[in-house]
């Protein structure tokens, strides 16, 4: 039941950092350069989406050494 719904704020974060990078890449003349950045965006916050959801979120854990 919840799978749908993650996989479609996955996709609907996903277009809209490449929509947001695309503008920032035509605003700087370089469509490339903000397709770059947003893709560096993106993984951050995918890494970070992915830790909090499976409960692993935090730097002290000692079990498992440094999560974002």
């Amino acid at each position: 039941m919840n799978a749908p719904r993650r996989l479609g704020l996955r996709l609907l974060v996903t277009i809209g950092l490449l929509v947001i990078g695309v503008v920032v890449g035509l605003i700087f003349q370089n469509v490339w350069l903000g397709v770059l950045l947003a893709a560096i965006v993106w993984l951050g916050w995918f890494l970070g989406y992915e830790s909090r959801r499976g409960h692993n979120a935090g730097v002290n854990d000692e079990d498992h050494g440094i999560e974002l």
